[in-house]
């Protein structure tokens, strides 16, 4: 792994080590342990969005394609064949044929087929009702136009225009095949898939526990008897049972790894950017927030440098809305962030602008505006809240924190039930597809405030039909660069988290560009 795809740190940690026992003799057998953060909603993959619930049941489950999960890094180049062998595009690149594998069975037994594909597909992007409570990423499949089956081990998706992202659309945690003859009540409470590990035990608030998928396609995969999750909510419980060797894999904050290798001297951690990034969302639906004064005021005050430091320790990286370099492909450079609200470097000049504009919208030190900050009922989004309640105040901005558990978060911002909020957001892959689709397009359910700009939909569109990559990448910054100058959703800062192992865990690569891949576990082993 070249070091300009990972964050520097104190420790020396050579990722190519993680690498190198792939060459040793792999041995089946044990239980791997790692502890989930919270309990999960529900177990149903394409009705979700939080890790709490990949990181469970990814294992479940096989896409078509995948990111190879001996890779640190989600790539187009680095997509493989899953439960689709081979694929290939029209002349025209608006169709795009899998070939299936032969011989795969679900968990209770029943043949896989390319009806599958279609019916899980079809539920995704709209097409069907398969009794889903949610659909998140219906916005990526807006152009798909229909879903042609060939035959038992051929299927087509159909595109109203090319698309060259579509084809990563189908890799990562988020896009696992799904049984046409399971219902939705199931797949939400004891999920049938076609993975190396089948579930064996849903305990809520308690433990999730996999088993070894014995029909597994894959000859001799997995190497694991099965994975015990137990669910442990508070972070300090988590570094101790990871301390006291009662989990094999913990994923700390960034504040807390200095601590981990204290106690740990062996464990050996990974820092990666995980494509979770911290977001300021202002309800602009809502008066006075309707003023854009008022929020780029808002923007202007905080001190992100000041985030990175004390959340991050000192990590954390700044950025738009796309993840920035090296790690990500598409993201602004620090030179392009420089002339945006909330990013040049005399913060008392930002400030001082800020409440020149606060004064023009009717508010200074006799007449402060008042708001409540919602934030999720978690540690992190309660931390960076009181870092922004802070700096909001230095611009006549009082506050308070409003937290909401985290079972009626995600609704809570669908439902736009805030004025002011701090979110973290985590990004399925690196492209601009699904940033822009998901979050900005006007009926995405995930435009959690309300922004429409028909211009701005436009160049997205624009943008996603664009085969040369560098002419693409050009437009996707500009896009990116409006963003941030709207003050749609300031981004505060991209989070570095350490992935950490005990030595006896081996083949295990975490994603250094996403929190939602390499998740399945199929060729972890342990060496004790």
């Amino acid at each position: 792994m070249n070091s300009k795809h990972a964050l520097r740190t104190s420790i020396a940690v050579v990722v190519m080590m993680t690498f190198a026992s792939s060459g040793f003799a792999q041995k089946s057998g044990g239980i791997l342990k790692r502890a989930n953060d919270e309990n999960p909603p529900s177990a149903s993959l394409h009705e979700e969005g939080s890790n709490i619930v990949t990181t469970p049941f990814v294992p479940v489950f096989n896409n078509l394609v995948d990111f190879d999960a001996t890779k640190p890094l989600n790539r187009p180049e680095t997509i493989v064949p899953d439960l689709a062998t081979a694929w290939t595009w029209s002349a025209d690149n608006k169709t795009l044929t899998f070939d299936l594998r032969r011989g795969v069975q679900w968990h209770d037994g029943k043949p896989f087929t390319a009806a599958d594909v279609k019916c899980t597909w079809d539920a995704v992007s709209g097409k069907r009702d398969a009794g889903w409570r949610r659909i998140p990423r219906q916005a990526w499949f807006a152009n798909l136009e229909e879903i042609v089956v060939e035959n038992d081990h051929r299927v087509s998706f159909r595109l109203k225009r090319p698309q060259p992202s579509f084809l990563m659309f189908f890799a990562g945690g988020w896009s696992p095949v799904y049984p046409c003859h399971v219902d939705a009540k199931t797949m939400r409470q004891r999920p049938i898939g076609t993975g190396p590990f089948m579930v064996k035990s849903i305990e809520p608030g308690k433990m999730i526990r996999l088993v070894k998928n014995p029909n597994y396609f894959k000859p001799g995969r997995p190497y694991l008897d099965g994975i015990d999750m137990p669910i442990i909510s508070s972070p300090s419980t988590r570094l101790l049972a990871f301390v006291a060797g009662d989990t094999d894999l913990y994923t700390p904050s960034a504040t807390l790894l200095a601590e981990v290798k204290q106690k740990v001297p062996d464990a050996i951690c990974d820092v990666g950017l995980s494509y979770a990034y911290t977001q300021l969302l202002i309800n602009r639906a809502v008066a006075p927030f309707n003023d854009p004064r008022v929020r780029r005021a808002m923007a202007l005050a905080i001190d992100r440098e000041a985030v990175a430091k004390v959340k991050g320790a000192g990590l954390d990286k700044l950025g738009g809305e796309l993840m920035p370099p090296p790690e990500g492909n598409w993201g602004l450079t620090t030179n392009d962030l420089a002339a945006i609200p909330g990013y040049g470097p005399d913060l008392e000049k930002r400030r001082e602008e800020a409440r020149k504009l606060m004064r023009e919208a009717g508010y200074g030190p006799d007449k402060p505006l008042s708001i409540v900050l919602s934030t999720r009922d978690v540690a992190r989004y309660r931390d960076v809240s009181i870092l922004v309640l802070d700096q909001l105040s230095k611009i006549h901005v009082t506050g308070e924190m409003k937290t909401i558990d985290t079972a009626l978060w995600s609704r809570t911002l669908a439902k736009r039930n805030y004025t002011v909020a701090v979110r973290s957001r985590g990004q399925s892959m690196d492209d601009p597809d699904v940033a822009f689709y998901e979050s900005f397009t006007c009926t995405s359910r995930n435009n959690v405030d309300g922004y429409c700009n028909k211009e701005v939909e436009a160049l997205i569109e624009k943008q996603s039909a664009m085969i040369d990559p560098a002419e693409r990448k050009k437009l996707v910054k500009e896009i990116d660069k409006r963003l941030q100058m709207d003050v749609v959703r300031p981004t505060i800062t991209f989070a570095a988290l350490p992935y950490c192992r005990r030595p006896h865990v081996k083949g295990y690569v975490p994603s250094m560009n996403s929190q939602y891949s390499n998740l399945r576990m199929e060729n972890v082993w342990l060496d004790r």
